[in-house]
This record gives structure tokens, C-alpha cells and sequence, in this order.
């Protein structure tokens, strides 16, 4: 069988078991569908946290700016691990004995305001609708490229079963289908590495590879290659670094901080049934992620290697198919700049932002013809960042159900996450706007019943973002991260750790936070791209780091603000010691 056909068969037996499991585990009450009736084990809860985390953004995205940035898209290595640690240890366990469903329902009781409560939940659905862009649009690439179909109808199809599983099974359905989903990404994501590591370096630990020797008798290990082909060409080397040691741990510090806010994440640790459940799923999932971020170095690696071999100096009329079928879906692109028919890969930009095809019209190699080409660079070629680890089984010429057994791993990704934040979605409408908020007197069932409307409509917003999205799906992500960092994490913080912050500071922190960063990477992506360099950013920090700034705007302004105000009642003061309190911690706090 072809890989098309083992792609439909993949997809096919995985769609059914994530929708099987749906049906299964259908809800009946809120607490099953806002957390699983608070009962997972924690084993099986740091799994499903691990799926969950792991978005497109890791298993598509990540391992393919790490190949193009070297260096500097260590950034995103580090991030996004260190968030993780930082979540599990400073917030997750006080948030899980807080006892409470939502982040908006914290910040609403400790901040004793409906008006906090409304920020947050505005906070989180500008966070969770920027970060499930990037997750359909890579649900999208998948279908377009491997079940080959238009991009448009693959979000489509992508939405259409993160409806069945999130709307029918609430987090119930989602828990257990992202346990399957982890499954399936891990041995998606780790199969094709093992096999190019051995390939190149003859040696199957993807992780030990990366630091071995290639096999082609240079004597130089995998990133001494890198460095000298590369530079060869005109690129900086693998190993150096371009960014400005600001920038990087701005955009470091935004995404750490960032992962210990996002709301789908957070609420994971209310599904076990106590505190120390809390702690044990933060390690288990921890591991379960270290899999995969430990595999994705050398994934970037391995697969900048490839690339280079079989494109560079490569007469367009003998390249393999995978070029021309990602080249037909407009995320490759080629021109000949000096008419010999061969491919350059050099540095400099190709065209003028991405390839735009004069439709369908074919140039006299058989190329699509491109009418924004850059005539001051010698580099003819354009790759998307996203394809990469995609197209990495069908560079290394691997079987044809590892390049299936990839497309059903990236597509439980994506799925995965976006189920998980538009549950978040869901329940920040049901729970925290209508229940807690402007229908205080709706039943039980009735609240169920928002939070599947809400659910219905989150997922025609995500679908429309994923048709016409903002960027690379881990830049979407990594704005996504910026937000919450400026937004939601300094609220949650203060909230567990300082007695003298109140509703005041809190509402104004998150305000200037979000909107200063929301302000500032719309300017420079979308108002003014052209101004989007070092030259112009504030401080050197570029849009993907924003949310540090932002971040430390909302503390001052918290502090300032509650500085002068009242102090918070006396009962809210006492509710934060005792949240702090670690004794008797198996049980959630009452009051």
C-alpha cells in the first residue's frame, strides 16, 4: 500500500478510537465535564497533561525552527520546558487546593470581584483563541498535504471531530482521548527519529545521535556538519547564536511564565482527586514531555541535514516527489534565478515574504512560477518551518507507515490541545460568565448546557483561524504565551503568595499587562511588519519575548495600584494563608 493509503488507515483507526472514547465516557454533570468528576489517576493524568501541553507547536512546529534558527530556537526548548517545572512546582498544587474549576473562578473568589473574574475570562479567551490558531492550521497542513485535500476542508474535517470528542465528553472524553492521543504522538515522534539517527549517525538513540558522528567518513560530528555546510553557504553557523542575549531571555522568560498560566494546562491538576495527586501527575507528565523535548534537538538537526543533501545543487527535473507535492500546496517554493535549472540553497530571503504563485502556471522546469521573487539574493528556494518534521520520513526516504504513523501523531497533537482549550473556552463562558457571573440561577443542566453551545461556537471561531492564520503555528503559539504571561500569571501568583494584593491591582495589572502586549505584537506583525526589527523593538525585545515587559508592567501596576487601595478583607487575607498551608493537604479548601 502507498502512503496515502496508509495515512487514511492511520487516521482512520485513530479518529475512531478518539471518538469511540467519547461516546464512552459521555458526561452528565458539570464536574464530569469541566473535570472528569475529579477522579483520574494521577499517572494517567500526567499523560493526558503531557498530550495536552505537547501541541502542534512541539511535535510540528518546534523541531522545524530549531533546524532553521540552530541556536537561537533554543529559545522555545527552553521555554517551554522550564514553564512546565514552573507550574508544576510554584502554582499547580495551591491551585488545586483552592479547590476551584476555572482560572477566571480563582482570580473571581480571591480577588472577591465579578469584574476581576470578567478580565480573566476576557484574558482567556484572547489566550486560548491566539493558541488554537496555531493548532489548526497545523491540523490543516496535515490533511492538505497527506490525505490530500484542500487546507480549508482538512480544519474543517479537524473540527468536526473535536466536536464529537469535546462536546460530547466534556474533559471526561478529553482525558481519555488524550491519553490515547499521547500514545500515538510519542511513537509517531520518536519512530521516524530513531530511523534517521541511525541513518546518519548509526547510532538509534536520537538523543545521542545528535552528538555523534555522520557516517559519511568527514570525521565530524552531527553539529560540526551543520556548522560547516552551512556556513559554506553563506548561513550563520548551526551553533551561534543571532539574537541578542536581551531578546533571548526575554522571549525565554515569556514563554516559561506564559506555560505556568495557560489556563487548559492549569486546570488538568483539578481532575485527580487531591493535592499530592496534583504533584505526582506534574512529575509523570514531566517525564512523558521529556521524551519528546529531548528527541526534538536532533529531530531539527537531522532534519537540516537532509534538506541540504537532497535539495542543494539538485536539478529541479530530478527532485523527489515530497518537494513538488508541498511545492503544489504553496509551502515550498522555488525560482530559477539564473537559469540552469538547478536548485540554490543559499542565506537571504527567496521572495518577498512568502512565495506568492501566479496560479497554476509552471515555469520552464515544470516549477510553479513566482512573482515575488528577491533578485538581490542568490537563494532560490523557501521552506515552510512548519513541514519539516512532516516531510522528514519522506526526505530520509523511510517506509511508508512511518510517513503515515506521522501524519496521525501530528494530527492527535494539534487535536489534543485545541480540545483542550476550547474546553478551557467552553467553561470559562458556562462557568465563570453565565453561572457565576449573569445567571446565577441556572440548574446544573442548563449550565451543561452553555458549555456546549460555548463549545459548538469556540470551535467555528478556531476553524476560522486555522483557515486564516496569523503566522507559523509555533510564533501563533509563542504569542499565545506572551499574552498569558502579561496577563494571567502575575494575578495567579500574587493571588497565592501575597496577602496585600486585592481586586484593584489585580484588575489593572491584567489590563495594562494584556493590552500593552496585545498592542505591541499587533504593531509589529500585522500594522507595521516592515518596522519589525531590533532597530525599532523597545529595549531590543522582539514580539515573541513581549510578554516578559508586559509581565513586569502588570506587577508594578498590581503593586502600585493596591499600594493605593484598600487592603483586601480580612477573610480573603486568611484564605491565602491557608492556601499556602501545607498541612492537610489532601483535601481541597471549602469556603
Amino acid at each position: 500500500m502507498d502512503a496515502s493509503t496508509l495515512t487514511y488507515i492511520f487516521v482512520g483507526i485513530s479518529f475512531a478510537l478518539y471518538i469511540g472514547i467519547a461516546i464512552w465516557s459521555r458526561v452528565g454533570s458539570t464536574k464530569e465535564f469541566y473535570v472528569a468528576g475529579g477522579g483520574v489517576h494521577p499517572v494517567v493524568n500526567g499523560m493526558a497533561t503531557a498530550a495536552d501541553w505537547m501541541s502542534a507547536a512541539s511535535f510540528i512546529s518546534m523541531a522545524g525552527l530549531i533546524a532553521f534558527l540552530g541556536y537561537d530556537g533554543s529559545v522555545y526548548l527552553m521555554g517551554w520546558t522550564g514553564g512546565y517545572v514552573l507550574l508544576a512546582l510554584l502554582l499547580a498544587p495551591y491551585l488545586r487546593k483552592f479547590g476551584k474549576f476555572t482560572v477566571p473562578d480563582f482570580i473571581g473568589d480571591r480577588y472577591y470581584s465579578d469584574a476581576a473574574r470578567l478580565v480573566a475570562v476576557i484574558c482567556l479567551i484572547f489566550i486560548s483563541f491566539t493558541y488554537v490558531a496555531g493548532q489548526m492550521r497545523g491540523v490543516g497542513i496535515v490533511f492538505s498535504r497527506f490525505l490530500e485535500v484542500d487546507i480549508d476542508l482538512g480544519v474543517i474535517i479537524g473540527m468536526a471531530i473535536v466536536f464529537m470528542y469535546a462536546v460530547l465528553g466534556g474533559m471526561k472524553g478529553i482525558t481519555y482521548t488524550q491519553v490515547a492521543q499521547y500514545c500515538v504522538l510519542i511513537f509517531a515522534y520518536t519512530v521516524p527519529a530513531i530511523f534517521i539517527s541511525m541513518l546518519i549517525t548509526g547510532n538509534p538513540v536520537p538523543q545521542f545521535g545528535l552528538g555523534s558522528e555522520v557516517t559519511d567518513g568527514s570525521g565530524l560530528t552531527v553539529l560540526g556538519k551543520l556548522d560547516s555546510v552551512l556556513t559554506d553557504l553563506g548561513f550563520t553557523a548551526y551553533t551561534e547564536g543571532t539574537k541578542s542575549t536581551t531578546d533571548i531571555f526575554a522571549i525565554t522568560a515569556a514563554l516559561m511564565v506564559g506555560t505556568a498560566g495557560l489556563p487548559h494546562v492549569i486546570v488538568r491538576f483539578f481532575t485527580v482527586p487531591k493535592v499530592s495527586d496534583a504533584r505526582k501527575s506534574a512529575g509523570w507528565a514531566l517525564v512523558f514531555i521529556a521524551i519528546l523535548y529531548t528527541t526534538a534537538p536532533a529531530v531539527g538537526a537531522f532534519a537540516r541535514i537532509n534538506f541540504i543533501n537532497e535539495v542543494n545543487e539538485t536539478a529541479y527535473a530530478e527532485t523527489p516527489q515530497w518537494f513538488k507535492n508541498w511545492e503544489d500546496l504553496g509551502l515550498v517554493g522555488w525560482t530559477d534565478k539564473n537559469g540552469d535549472g538547478n536548485i540554490q540553497y543559499r542565506a537571504g530571503a527567496p521572495f518577498d515574504g512568502k512565495p506568492t504563485f501566479d496560479g497554476e502556471k509552471r515555469g520552464p522546469n515544470g516549477e510553479r512560477v513566482i512573482t515575488n521573487s528577491v533578485t538581490t539574493s542568490a537563494n532560490e528556494v523557501y521552506v515552510d518551518r512548519d513541514i519539516m518534521v512532516l516531510a522528514n520520513p519522506e526526505i530520509a526516504k523511510l517506509p511508508d507507515w512511518v510517513i503515515a504513523l506521522v501524519a496521525a501523531g501530528s494530527l492527535a497533537a494539534a487535536l489534543s490541545t485545541a480540545a483542550g482549550l476550547l474546553l478551557v473556552i467552553s467553561s470559562a463562558v458556562s462557568h465563570d460568565l453565565m453561572k457565576k457571573t449573569f445567571k446565577p440561577e441556572i440548574t446544573d443542566k442548563e449550565e451543561l448546557l452553555y458549555a456546549r453551545i460555548a463549545a459548538a461556537c469556540a470551535i467555528g471561531v478556531a476553524g476560522y483561524l486555522g483557515i486564516n492564520p496569523p503566522g507559523f503555528v509555533a510564533q501563533v503559539v509563542a504569542f499565545a504565551f506572551g499574552l498569558a504571561a502579561a496577563s494571567l500569571f502575575p494575578a495567579i501568583l500574587m493571588g497565592i503568595f501575597s496577602r496585600r494584593m486585592n481586586k484593584e491591582g489585580a484588575i489593572a495589572g491584567m489590563l495594562v499587562g494584556l493590552l500593552f502586549t496585545f498592542a505591541y505584537i499587533v504593531y509589529f506583525k500585522f500594522i507595521a511588519p516592515e518596522a519589525n526589527t531590533a532597530a525599532n523593538w523597545w529595549f531590543g525585545i522582539s514580539p515573541e519575548g513581549i510578554g516578559s515587559l508586559g509581565m513586569v508592567l502588570n506587577f508594578l501596576v498590581a503593586t502600585a495600584v493596591s499600594k493605593a487601595s484598600s487592603a483586601p478583607p480580612a477573610e480573603v487575607q486568611e484564605l491565602v494563608d491557608t492556601i499556602r498551608i501545607p498541612s492537610g493537604a489532601g483535601a481541597g479548601h471549602k469556603h
